[in-house]
């Protein structure tokens, strides 16, 4: 292989190299992440991602170089996932317009790629930080510019633009506090420098004519997750989704609760003394209205066959619907309470697993309807939503919900009549009054946000910080509770997960109503993976 450029299969073997060795680092990115809490996915992401391109540019085996740069941009782009994803596919299309037309590229032209793939991955983060992996994508593309300045051959080149990137690295922890305090560097960042020594892997291998084979690591146990949540609520026990709201005065939300307990599942009733949303799965609906009945006027009564809807939503005669809602959650009893508000189609995913770009298009794409909203549930999953969102034919709405709570008070008071942009405002404010917070167990010892924390102690996170650590749960659960409702809260709402048994949630959230008498308190079960329990506060 010559060192001055290089041609289409030479790039090929290239990008197989680095996916490679994406597979073999991905578990220590994951490791890189901030909080000690199980859902580092850092790597998994970028690997994901980049598999998927190169995948794409396998199919184009034998094109001319631009050409593969093009599939493998293509291929990053709807594989993407998290935004370590996104930013990733972001920099392999500005890659990609530079290489344009290009038969062979030479290191001028790798610098180009470079600098266009830097300025891309600016240009899709809305507020750009450095310390992360543009910093890195950026002084890698200096590395380049400064090595065609030089004249160096591709190798020397890319071996000085690799150092310039490796010293950004290390560098980051000085440019975001929050890093050093958590002693690692940028996960981000990390996998880009192992991408790039890949690349410097592959070229060695090259040089001695050895072939490369792809290693596919790609995420069985992913494909096996989801298609067990798609099979989740197959049977539907209670055929009647009963919704109305209550006026009167003095309404007693919990007495209501525990007189419709009893008539079906998937209960909720949410609002205050004087209005109140009730919400039930029932095989009796005329039981509940009459219940209902008992505390004041009923309006908005709306009571639909979930079999019939279930049977319309699988015909392919199905009528269009004036809107529709895909909704990303990750847990049966998350999954169920999401269909049962009116999602469409629930992608399963979030929290340790962002689903693709090609994913949640695939959603969008399968409600019959012309306009969606897409509710991403997760910070990681929001930079994917607007990629799909651009990509779909259809009229698309993103609520920028953050967190699982913030989606089902979307949710709630979504109308599908009117414009999809004055429904999408009302859904995002009603997610703004919810505070939410999570409860996990640390997954190694740390030092943050002034707490000393062993792996295996039980840590509450709200909006990035840490508040309370412990190796019991239910002090751990009360902090947490306390600083959620600092700020008049009536309402708190606990989704228990995976690892929890129900008489364990129960016990917990009995001792939190003495605790907190003038709150109410209600209890769903989540089934969320790693999170003991998602909290919050309205």
């Amino acid at each position: 292989m010559g060192f001055d450029s290089f041609n289409g299969k030479e790039f090929l073997m290239m990008l197989v190299g680095s996916a490679n060795l994406l597979a073999e680092h991905k578990s220590e990115i994951d490791a890189l992440n901030v909080f000690p809490v199980p859902d580092g996915d850092t790597g998994t992401n970028m690997y994901l991602t980049f598999l998927s391109g190169v995948k794409e540019a396998r199919e184009k085996k034998g094109a001319a170089a631009g050409e593969i740069a093009a599939a493998m941009a293509q291929g990053c782009l709807l594989g993407a996932r998290g935004n370590s994803g996104v930013i990733l596919s972001q920099i392999l299309s500005g890659f990609a317009k530079a290489l344009e037309g290009k038969s062979r590229v030479c290191t001028a032209d790798v610098a180009a790629g470079f600098s266009e793939g830097s300025e891309a991955a600016y240009r899709a983060v809305m507020n750009p930080a450095e310390g992360t992996i543009l910093t890195v994508c950026k002084r890698l593309a200096e590395g380049f510019d400064e090595g065609v300045r030089r004249h160096y051959d591709m190798l020397r080149a890319m071996f000085h633009a690799y150092r310039q990137a490796q010293q950004a690295l290390a560098e980051t922890p000085d440019m975001l506090p929050i890093l050093k305090e958590a002693g690692v560097v940028d996960a981000g960042g990390r996998g880009l420098v192992v991408i790039l020594e890949g690349i410097l892997h592959a070229l060695k291998k090259a040089a001695a004519r050895q072939e490369l084979e792809l290693f596919d690591l790609a995420a069985s146990q992913q494909k096996e997750f989801i298609a067990r949540a798609r099979e989740v609520n197959q049977v539907i026990q209670f055929t009647y989704c009963t919704e109305m709201i209550v006026g009167g005065r003095g309404l007693p939300l919990d007495q209501m609760r525990r007189e419709l307990a009893p008539y079906g599942d998937c209960l909720m009733v949410v609002g205050n003394d004087e209005t109140a949303k009730v919400h039930i799965h029932s095989n009796h609906p005329g039981l509940v209205l009459e219940c209902c009945l008992k505390y004041g006027a009923l309006n908005n009564v709306q009571i639909s066959n979930m079999e019939e809807q279930h049977r319309e939503l699988n015909s392919p005669s199905g009528l269009e619907k004036p809107l529709g809602i895909v909704s990303v959650g990750q847990g049966e009893g998350i999954i169920n309470i999401m269909e049962s508000l009116g999602a469409d189609s629930v992608i399963p995913g979030g929290q340790t697993m962002n689903p693709s770009t090609e994913v949640i298009l695939e959603a969008i794409n399968r409600v019959r309807a012309d306009r969606v909203i897409v509710l991403p549930n997760n910070s990681n999953v929001v930079m994917a939503v607007e990629q799909a969102k651009k990509i779909s034919g259809k009229e698309v709405e993103m609520v920028k919900t953050l967190n699982i709570p913030q989606g089902l008070a979307a949710m709630l008071v979504h109308n599908p009549y009117g414009d999809i942009g004055d429904i999408a405002r009302k859904m995002a404010a009603a997610a703004e009054s919810i505070k939410c917070g999570e409860v996990t167990r640390a997954v190694r010892d740390t030092q943050m946000d002034g707490l000393n924390i062993s792996a295996g102690d039980y840590i509450a996170v709200v909006e990035d910080r840490i508040l309370a650590s412990g190796t019991q749960l239910h002090p751990v659960v009360s902090g947490l509770v306390k600083t959620l409702v600092a700020e008049a809260a009536e309402i708190v709402t606990l989704y228990y997960g995976a690892g929890i048994s129900g008489s364990e949630a129960e016990s917990l959230a009995e001792g939190l109503g003495k605790e907190f008498g003038e709150l109410e308190i209600e209890l769903h079960y989540g089934g969320q993976p790693h999170y003991q329990f998602i909290i919050s506060a309205e």
